[in-house]
């Protein structure tokens, strides 16, 4: 039976249309799961309630300045320490991490996916408050390094606190096999402190304001020592080498408003929440305000950075805590 010629017309305009439909769905379904195949997207960790990035998450900055290279970020969870984080990283919810190059020799002897592209000088200023100490309880005997044979102490394995603490026993003469490192993360070094299963600790970041409040006496500070463990940013290499002008927006960004932090230390504390327990009052307020007017800006790593890593890795290479040294250019990737 022959069909009319309108009739075949309109069918097969209904199946065209019917396709296309169906073409779109699945172009919108595939875009939903990848995203804009052009466009980086900057994965980093909650920035918290104080600081640059807790600024920038609240005023939007970093979405309005990423949006001009066709990039935008995710805010993700929370994390204590740099070893939480790099777990966030091989999960793949963070591809931007903070740290000291001391926990990145750590985690490129197992991993070789990410890159420190900025660092930050270390705050020289005397009148700068101390950010870490080997602390002691108050009623401690131990007096001084030397007094550390034959106790246990506290420190994060193979991060900034172990560092120190293998500087700290070098400088003294003291062989680091005649003192315990107990290796814990913060919260558990903390308990352990608190109740006497170690005899000291490193206590580093956040930790060390709230031990010394607490009554712990210091033994010796980062800054007495011939510290190379610059602090850093890093981040996955495939980010680095396909959106490199992604990344350098995010430090433009941070740069910029450490800066300003510098200037207006009060405006960055806070950031979210006056009261709860990430606000901070009182005498730890005027801490953190004064260790924000003393920081450090970040910049863009350079050659000449390669003796701070030498040395770190030098050192951890003696003692055992990695394998084998690690070469500089195995741990930094210069941006033009």
């Amino acid at each position: 039976m022959r069909v009319p010629r309108r009739l075949l017309i309109a069918a097969t305009t209904a199946l065209l249309s019917a396709a296309a439909v169906g073409l779109s769905a699945c172009g919108s379904d595939a875009d939903a799961a990848t995203g804009d195949p052009g466009g980086a997207v900057l994965k980093l960790q909650d920035p918290g309630n104080a600081g640059p990035l807790a600024y920038a998450k609240r005023e939007g900055i970093l979405e309005k300045r990423l949006a001009a290279v066709n990039a935008k970020v995710e805010w993700g969870g929370s994390y204590a320490s740099f070893t939480a984080t790099a777990d966030a990283v091989h999960a793949g919810s963070v591809n931007v991490l903070a740290g000291a190059i001391s926990p990145v020799l750590g985690y490129l002897a197992n991993s070789k996916d990410i890159r420190v592209f900025a660092v930050t000088d270390p705050v020289t200023d005397a009148a700068a408050p101390q950010t870490d100490g080997l602390v002691v309880a108050a009623d401690s005997p131990i007096k001084s390094v030397a007094d550390l044979v034959g106790k246990r102490v506290a420190v994060n394995k193979g991060g900034r606190g172990e560092y120190l603490l293998l500087l700290a026993l070098q400088q003294a003469n003291i062989p680091v096999d005649q003192v315990e490192r107990v290796y814990l993360g913060l919260d558990q070094a903390a308990s352990a402190f608190a109740t006497g299963k170690v005899d000291a600790w490193w206590a580093i970041v956040n930790a060390y304001p709230q031990v010394v409040a607490k009554g712990a006496r210091v033994l010796v500070h980062g800054r007495d020592l011939p510290d190379q463990d610059l602090s850093i940013v890093a981040a996955r290499l495939e980010l680095l080498q396909q959106h490199p002008e992604a990344v350098k927006v995010y430090l433009d960004v941070l740069r910029e408003l450490t800066q300003q932090a510098k200037q207006e230390p009060e405006k960055f504390q806070n950031v979210f929440l006056q009261q709860g327990p990430t606000a901070v009052t009182g005498d730890r307020l005027r801490l953190e305000i004064e260790k924000t007017r003393y920081a450090q800006v970040p910049r863009l790593v350079t050659d000449a950075d390669g003796a701070a890593v030498t040395s770190v890795s030098d050192l951890f290479a003696r003692y055992g805590v990695v394998k084998d040294k690690v070469a500089p250019a195995d741990v930094f990737l210069v941006l033009s």
